[in-house]
């Protein structure tokens, strides 16, 4: 028999203290940190359970730990102890129940004397018991009865961890409906037992919490949300309510389970979660700051002063069920107002309202309550069993009956909510049961119904008294001894257990030591060791000339800071004095010392800022310093004088802080790869915790290098180049890598809005570089075109949301680097180029597809229509374009739709486009005529396919891939299901081979022909944007800012492609080279050559500015498109052969600055067309005679 009690833990403050940014140490009692878990019965070692998930601590204290000056003190509430529940999830959907008690405890003497924390301090600290069974109550009761023999005055007869050990040991689950388990924790008994199987399931909570804190209307809209499985976001300033709310409103939708992210409790570091993309329960304290988050279509529920807030409908319950749940739910909570009018104890009305529901809510009122939903779910799903038909569900059946029944079009909640997960759940184990389904209460309350028996009547009734089973305790000798204390007490740790402990805090105490013992004033020595091994009176004299120099130094540097501003730096006695110091002296112990000299200056507590004139002067004499160094190879001073001009500063009349460091990018130095790998080699010299781990400290060092680089103005491409030599040499994971890559993207977006993209060569002596002109900031509402929201990645780079959300509202586009160096000046002269502008739809472009000549091509040969572009828009239109009618390209308009078209793909004689109003129409290419409207997807309408055989394929935001015949206007079959929606198919119809991909981050492959599902292809973290299947090589890109390629047939990854600084929109298979392609939001071109030692990136192409949209791959030629409209043709030589860096510019078009939705290509004729968001399409033809 299993156990009710599988843990008992404590959690708190570890040896290792940690701040919630993951900063080692302590860093004052105003941080928050990291809580640890402190101590745990059974031990680490047994096996009789899993170990507890790893992120208990993060969970049981969501605020992080705290430091207080005070332990409980009565007359502040702030200072109470508090319970509440808590609800994990672990990977296979199973729930774990955890009670919690958080209180402020003593802070262990040794952490105290480790990290030299004040004395007498405390912390938040947490015990917990961990069940897998929901048995709320008794999980609360019994840790309650532990705590309080903790502080009791009276103490325990038995030392607390033995009672804790005992009780974990040896209290038994109960069974269910038969037994009744009696326990005690010192004096205090105590009881637990479980309901029947075939009843309701066990839920042992309070449904009072919910209808206290949501009037009627709110607590159906919420149920709704949860049934068309929104994203659900419950906020209150009480941990138990969010937790007991979340619980109550599960147990509402039985027969049904929530299957998407349930967090009822989410701590507060995670708040980045909520802009998850996928269905979710989440509960976050009141507390915590949302307004940086984008929050679009998250359902807020505010229990404190119900109210229910979001950015999308939530379609109603259908009638008349609506109004009966709704009558019932009011019945039953108001039942002297509901039914004031009529007479007491006449008709039926004494058999309606039971006497006990007149009395303060008890359990009578949550069975009631939820009897009254299980109801609402019999009405709607009346007669769902008739639709069952060999295992399988038929969804349209059952709405075009229940459409008769109610004389109503199909509701839109119950069409989403017959696609839920939850539902299939539902049908999968109601239909692969192989029992006949006498435990299923929702058939029985329909039979009960349509029989007009009582709804009691389904609950099984037992006049069996439950079984007392009695746990004794255990036998212990009479002392009058009583165990008090002043601190939850440590359990007893093993001896490898306390070496650990003891290793921890002496490396945190030692590295305190040596922290007080070094100065951040203390100059690095600059003598060399030939020098140190000189004569005696030599050493003494060049010590001598130092220290005059060093002397000097400061007085000149103190009297230039002090120049008025009528005063000309660079005629001043100061400056030219310095100046000669540092060029006349060959031994550079003036340059040197100039550096060092303001190093201690900024040590002693300048803040570094400079006045105009200061700023002129102290720039040019860093770059002479810097220049004089290089020509001794001083790599010392260089980095030196790198480190302080980033600290030096002036602000001009807009406020912007224009650093020295910036104006030392003509130094050539910086280019050097050598100088940044010596300057990394140094820091990773420096004194780091021996407690953090390798990758980190690595990534920690190379961010400051890019700091530094960005800070110079060095072009991204270059910068990058060095950080990631530096980073393979130091083998560093490719998500180590995404971030690094992440982090350069993010600064250097920082540095261009403010400054823009500039040359070295165009900086001048007395003026500097340009400062931000004030009209920059009218530019900042310029942002790319299909900007991906807010990116979970980029959030780790920062941890203030408000410096974070402030500094992209500065950035005004992706910064690519400072020249396309594949493109020379005279190529753009010689080759001729020819840009038309197609004008037409009254909205903005979302769907372009060309006409190639292998989707037309019959017996007769090449047809007139190869070449042709359709083009779908926001004013629901589709229109065929002919390019080679110059002047009148405009071939036809099709117009059937009601919605937005986001798709289009033709065949010889057809055009099929599939659009927001969740249709699909078929039209004749050549009369314009529609000759099918397809319905049947429940959501806009994504991709579509035109396959050989009268068949198209569609996938939808509903999820599903449906394959029609156009023929009979009917859906074949539901080929493929997701769990949410579809962005991108790929089908190969020589094998039936289909994959789908989108929003659940998975992408998914089926056999269409064998009828079966493949492989679930798991990996990315983020939305799958785009797919690209060539033989048995699927290639995906995702927002995580990685590519992956994966094998259709093992259905395993073989390479995460990385690097990229944004999204990965699009992505293509290079055929001849077996080559790959990857475009992304920042702008970058990918080339990654697949050879026997794996992919590698071979080249990168930086002539767009904005997201690569499009990529398309021929034989010999290769067509880009970018979201600003820029557009590039590559071509590959017969003898370039087949290498993927083969690939060679051939031309590309004249600027035309736009906003582009979509782009599509026609390599056969050297034609790349953009749909603008104005409407427009530009049409670029890069023949060369036009």
């Amino acid at each position: 028999m299993g156990r009710i009690f599988e843990y008992f833990v404590v959690c708190g403050l570890g040896p290792e203290i940690r701040t919630l940014d993951g900063d080692i140490g302590f860093h004052g009692t105003q941080t928050l940190y990291l809580p640890s878990l402190l101590d745990q019965f059974p031990p680490s070692d047994h096996s009789l359970y899993p170990p507890p998930p790893p992120q208990l601590p993060t969970c049981v204290l969501p605020a992080g730990v705290e430091f207080h000056s005070s332990g409980f003190d009565s007359s502040d509430p702030a200072s109470f102890p508090r319970s509440y529940p808590i609800v994990l999830t672990e990977g296979d959907g199973s729930k774990i129940y955890v009670s919690c008690i958080a209180f402020r405890d003593p802070v262990a003497e040794d952490i105290i004397e480790a990290y030299r924390l004040p004395p007498k301090v405390y912390a938040d600290k947490c015990i917990c018991l961990v069940s897998h069974s929901p048995s709320f109550r008794i999980l609360r009761n019994a840790l309650e009865e532990i705590f309080a023999l903790c502080f009791s005055s009276e103490g325990s007869s038995k030392p607390l961890w033995d009672v804790i050990a005992y009780m974990v040991s040896n209290v038994p689950l109960p069974t269910p409906g038969k037994d009744r388990v009696l326990f005690a924790v010192e004096n205090c008994l105590l009881s637990v037992e479980a309901p029947p199987e075939d009843s309701l399931p066990h839920a042992d909570i309070s449904f009072q919490p919910l209808v206290q804190c949501l009037d009627v209307d709110n607590l159906i809209k919420l149920f709704t949300a949860v049934l068309v499985e929104r994203r659900i976001l419950l906020r209150s300033n009480k941990y138990s309510l969010l937790t007991l709310v979340s619980e109550a409103i599960c147990h509402l939708i039985y027969p049904f389970r929530w299957q998407q992210v349930y967090i009822p409790l989410l701590f507060f570091s995670g708040v980045d979660y909520i802009d998850a993309p996928t269905p979710y329960m989440m509960g976050l304290h009141s507390g915590v700051d949302t307004s940086n988050l984008a929050m679009d279509g998250v359902v807020v529920v505010d229990l404190e002063f119900n109210q229910i807030t979001t950015s999308e409908e939530i379609p109603p319950i259908p009638e008349p069920e609506l109004s009966s749940l709704r009558n019932e739910i009011l019945k039953l909570l108001y039942p002297n107002v509901v039914e004031i009018d009529h007479l007491k104890g006449f008709g039926s009305f004494v058999e309606q309202c039971p006497k006990s529901l007149s009395k303060p809510w008890a359990e009578d009122h949550d069975l009631q309550l939820r009897l009254i939903f299980l109801k609402c779910f019999a009405s709607i799903l009346g007669g769902y069993r008739n639709f069952i038909e060999n295992k399988v569900f038929s969804t349209d059946a059952f709405l075009k009956r229940r459409s008769r029944s109610t004389n109503q079009p199909p509701e839109p909640m119950l069409v989403q909510f017959l696609g839920s997960l939850a539902f299939l759940d539902y049908l999968e184990r109601r239909l692969g049961s192989d029992e006949n389904n006498n435990n299923n209460l929702l058939e029985k309350l329909q039979d009960a119904m349509g029989r007009g028996q009582d709804v009691l009547s389904i609950l099984p009734k037992s006049s069996m008294e439950p079984e007392m089973i009695t746990i004794a305790e255990p036998d212990v000798e009479e002392s009058d001894s009583r165990y008090t204390y002043d601190r939850f007490p440590a359990n007893v740790r093993s001896e490898e257990q306390e070496e650990k402990r003891k290793q921890i805090l002496a490396a945190a105490s030692g590295a305190l030591e040596s922290t007080g013992k070094q100065s951040p004033s203390s100059p690095l020595g600059k003598i060399s060791k030939e020098d140190s091994l000189s004569s005696i009176e030599r050493a003494a004299e060049r010590e001598r000339m130092v220290l005059d120099i060093q002397v000097k130094l400061q007085g000149l540097w103190l009297r230039l800071l002090k120049l008025g501003a009528t005063d000309d730096p660079l005629s001043s006695f100061e400056y030219g004095t310095i100046l000669a110091l540092i060029e006349s002296d060959a031994e550079g112990i003036g340059g040197s010392g100039f550096v060092e000299c303001i190093r201690e200056h900024l040590y002693s507590g300048w803040h570094g800022q400079l006045t105009e004139e200061q700023f002129i002067a102290v720039k040019e004499l860093l770059k002479m310093a810097v220049s004089r160094a290089i020509s001794r190879n001083d790599v010392s001073t260089i980095r030196d004088a790198l480190e302080v001009s980033a600290e030096m500063f002036k602000k001009d009349v807009n406020n912007v802080s224009d650093y020295v460091q910036r104006h030392l990018i003509s130094l050539p130095i910086w280019e050097d790869l050598r100088f940044w790998e010596g300057y990394f080699e140094y820091l990773m010299e420096q004194p780091a915790n021996e407690s953090v781990n390798y990758a980190a400290l690595v990534t920690a060092r190379l961010i400051i290098v890019a700091s530094h680089m960005v800070s110079l103005g060095l072009p991204d491409t270059e910068a990058w180049y060095m950080i990631e030599t530096i980073a393979e040499k130091q083998k560093l994971g490719y998500k180590l890598l995404i971030k690094l890559r992440g982090f350069l993207s993010h600064i250097q977006q920082l540095r261009t809005g403010y400054w823009g993209v500039y040359s070295a060569k165009q900086q001048s002596i007395v003026s500097g570089l340009p400062s931000p002109r004030p009209k920059d900031a009218l530019d900042e509402t310029q942002q790319p075109a299909e900007a991906s929201g807010r990116s979970w990645v980029q959030s780790m780079f920062s941890r203030d949301s408000a410096s974070r959300a402030n500094s992209f509202s500065r950035v005004r586009k992706w910064v690519s680097d400072n020249a396309s160096s594949d493109i020379t000046a005279a190529a753009q002269k010689k080759i001729p180029t020819n840009v038309r502008v197609l004008k037409g739809h009254g909205g903005a472009v979302t769907a372009l597809h060309s006409v190639t000549r292998r989707e037309v091509w019959d017996l007769v040969g090449d047809r007139e229509d190869a070449g042709f572009f359709i083009s779908g828009s926001t004013d629901c239109l589709v229109k065929i374009w002919d390019p080679s009618l110059r002047g009148s390209e405009l071939r036809a308009t099709l117009k059937g739709h009601s919605g937005t078209v986001r798709a289009i793909s033709s065949d010889r004689v057809k055009v099929v486009s599939g659009s927001d109003d969740q249709s699909v129409i078929v039209w004749d290419k050549q009369t314009t005529q529609l000759l099918e409207e397809l319905k049947g997807h429940d959501a806009q309408v994504s991709c579509v396919r035109m396959l050989s055989g009268e068949r198209v394929l569609t996938a939808a935001h509903d999820g599903t891939v449906k394959m029609w015949d156009v023929r009979t206007d009917t859906c074949v079959a539901t080929v493929g299901r997701c769990s949410s929606a579809i962005l991108s198919i790929e089908y190969d119809d020589s094998t039936g081979i289909l994959a789908a991909a989108g929003r659940d981050t998975v992408a998914n492959i089926w056999d269409i022909r064998a009828g079966k599902q493949m492989h679930k292809l798991k990996g990315h973290t983020k939305w799958i944007r785009s797919i690209r299947m060539v033989g048995d090589t699927l290639i995906t890109g995702s927002d995580d800012w990685t590519a992956r390629v994966w094998s259709v047939s093992r259905g395993s990854i073989d390479t995460v492609l990385a690097c990229h600084a944004g999204p990965v929109l699009s992505v293509e298979y290079s055929t001849l080279d077996r080559g790959i392609i990857t475009g992304s939001a920042d702008g970058l071109l990918r080339f990654w050559e697949n050879d026997d030692g794996g992919i590698k990136c071979m080249k990168n192409v930086t002539l767009h500015n904005a997201s690569i949209l499009s990529i398309n791959a021929g034989e010999n030629w290769l067509g880009i498109g970018a979201a600003d409209n820029s557009m590039s043709l590559f071509h590959r030589p017969q003898t370039a052969g087949t290498k993927i860096s083969g690939w060679q510019l051939y031309r590309v078009p004249q600027p035309t600055a736009a906003v582009v939705r979509c782009v599509a290509s026609d390599l056969e004729r050297k034609r790349i067309c953009s749909g603008g968001r104005n409407g427009v399409l530009r049409l670029w033809d890069a023949t060369i005679n036009i």
